[in-house]
């Protein structure tokens, strides 16, 4: 029983996409996807799922035809696909999410108790026990939404699984738990189709790799026959040398000071400083509440001791900005344009009255879309939900660089991104800290934390457990700070 697809063509509005993709999978099978951002990896996971029809080309599955012109169509044929943007119903429970349309009832009404039970089993099967089904969505961190939503997939047992960057926002033993559970499912005999610019994870875990660049399968390989250098010139079309910068000259005057800061039952007594031209790491497994910290400090949740700002306006008014981990969520507007998204923090800047300049704005979102190399060409007018991973965050990058700030938080900013852009990203950070920025970079990749920063926080139980310096600093150093 083969999942295959045949010369898949896709256009959007006369613009090809796809180019004749022609690739298969069989049961049993860990099938890797990698591609730069914008290689058409997101429009075939779409195809999959049944999100969007192909324009030409064949999809079957042991030799029959698959006409999928809807999720349900997938779902039907055994096809569950965890999409990298979370769908949770935010105000309802884990419960609810998972169980949407299957509640168990008594006597004509749900029964709760046999549906938390149901529940908390599905979680547990999935290697995510540690997880209140009775808690609601939207008081989960941005990992816990992840696995509930790789649990939610698997309630109809499917044949083929899709997974779309689903270790983006997990490290530690989480990240442990997502790699044993789809290990089990292989040897149940699922079709695993992970699709991750996380390359090393790839290498440990595929048995079968693609490689997408602009809408083709450029090669198929293994992990035996290939390493990460040669994927990435496949990916990017040539190697890249060097992925960090060179470290910067010592740290400048404190820019921002948070002492004692604390938000009940999140994190308590977090003291940091950071100083123009330096780059912090801040590292934490899940629950250990960087994130929470980050939002506080921002003004964006109140705290409960020491002193943050009281709104994001004031926090933007004192030069600080923020990038948040859930760019489609609340970092982004995904039916407005890029011109409009990217304008969203400066209107009253560029207003002339009770009217927005818009050939002012113009401009400035032209030099920041230049600035970044935020692609397709002449894509100001788009929307934004149209760009690829990568060049959506890019856009999230320059809507809070137009502010102007002289404190730049960055929660997971490389998340979904491949590793050419990961590079661009760096060498823009790393620029910014130069000019006399001071940067928090909050990052579940320790690669990254230790690569891209000058010294690492690590946050415990929502306490601060460790400073290091990123120089000479170890992995192993940093989660057993992490962990102990």
């Amino acid at each position: 029983m083969t999942l295959r697809l045949r010369d898949v063509h896709k256009s959007y509005a006369g613009v090809e996409v796809l180019h004749g993709v022609t690739l298969h999978g069989e049961p049993g099978e860990v099938l890797a996807i990698v591609g730069a951002n914008g290689a058409g990896k997101s429009t075939l996971i779409k195809i999959l799922s049944g999100v969007a029809p192909m324009s030409s080309g064949t999809l079957s599955w042991d030799g029959d035809e698959l006409g999928l012109r809807t999720p349900h169509d997938a779902h039907a044929h055994g096809i569950r696909t965890v999409h990298q943007e979370l769908s949770l119903v935010p105000e309802l429970s884990v419960t609810e999410n998972l169980l949407m349309g299957n509640f168990p009832r008594r006597l004509g009404l749900i029964d709760w108790p046999a549906a938390h039970r149901r529940a908390a089993q599905l979680l547990h099967e999935a290697g995510f026990g540690m997880i209140d089904p009775r808690v609601k969505a939207a008081r989960l961190s941005v990992a816990r939404q992840q696995m509930v939503e790789i649990a939610k997939a698997l309630v109809s047992e499917p044949r083929v699984l899709v997974l779309d960057e689903p270790s983006a926002v997990l490290a530690g033993a989480d990240l442990d738990a997502l790699f044993a559970l789809i290990r089990r499912l292989r040897s149940r005999g699922v079709l695993v189709v992970y699709v991750s610019h996380r390359l090393a994870e790839v290498l440990e875990l595929a048995d079968r790799i693609a490689v997408i660049k602009d809408g083709r399968v450029v090669a198929t390989t293994t992990p035996g026959e290939t390493g990460e250098g040669a994927l990435i010139r496949l990916m990017a079309g040539r190697a890249l040398d060097r992925i960090y910068p060179d470290r910067r000259p010592g740290p400048g005057e404190p820019l921002l000071r948070v002492d004692g800061l604390g938000r009940t039952g999140e994190f308590d007594g977090v003291t940091l400083t950071l100083r123009a031209g330096e780059i912090v790491g801040l590292f934490g497994l899940v629950g250990s509440g960087r994130t929470e910290f980050a939002a506080c400090v921002f003004g964006a949740t109140r705290a409960t001791t020491g002193t943050a700002f009281r709104s994001p306006r004031h926090a933007i008014r004192a030069g600080v900005a923020m990038v948040t981990e859930d760019r489609a969520g609340s970092g982004l507007v995904l039916g407005m344009t890029v011109r409009d998204n990217i304008g969203l923090t400066t209107w009253r800047s560029t207003a002339r009255g009770p009217f927005l300049d818009r050939t002012r704005q113009r401009a400035s979102v032209s030099a920041m879309i230049e600035r970044l190399g935020i692609r397709p060409d002449h894509c100001a007018g788009m929307p934004v939900a149209h760009l690829s991973g990568g060049n959506q965050q890019k856009v999230v990058l320059a809507k809070w660089l137009l502010t102007g700030p002289r404190v730049l938080i960055l929660d997971e900013p490389t998340r979904g991104v491949d590793m050419a852009t990961r590079v661009d990203i760096y060498r823009m950070i790393d620029r910014l800290a130069r000019d006399g920025l001071a940067v928090l970079l909050i990052s579940s990749d320790l690669t990254e934390v230790l690569g891209a920063t000058d010294r690492v926080l690590v946050m415990r139980q929502g306490r601060l457990a460790g400073e290091l310096p990123s120089a000479g600093a170890t992995e192993e150093q940093v989660l057993e700070r992490a962990i102990a």
